[in-house]
């Protein structure tokens, strides 16, 4: 999936699936959504990536195992 919003630094990036991260505070939540999500990727034998930069936007890239 890819967007074209506020991207995230490296430093956000290394952060991002960790429980309880806002790395834009201006958004709603709770830092718990990408945490779960990886979990659960995680769970089903996949993995997921993701790539940004600032201003530009973020590719995440699920990879499920053949």
């Amino acid at each position: 999936m890819r967007d074209n919003g506020l991207g995230l630094s490296e430093g956000q990036q290394q952060r991002l699936f960790g429980v309880f991260q806002r790395l834009h505070t201006h958004v709603e939540g709770m830092g718990v959504g990408l945490y779960m999500i990886k979990r659960l990727i995680e769970n089903a034998g996949a993995s997921i990536a993701v790539t940004s930069a600032p201003d530009v936007g973020s590719t995440f890239t699920v990879t499920f195992p053949v």
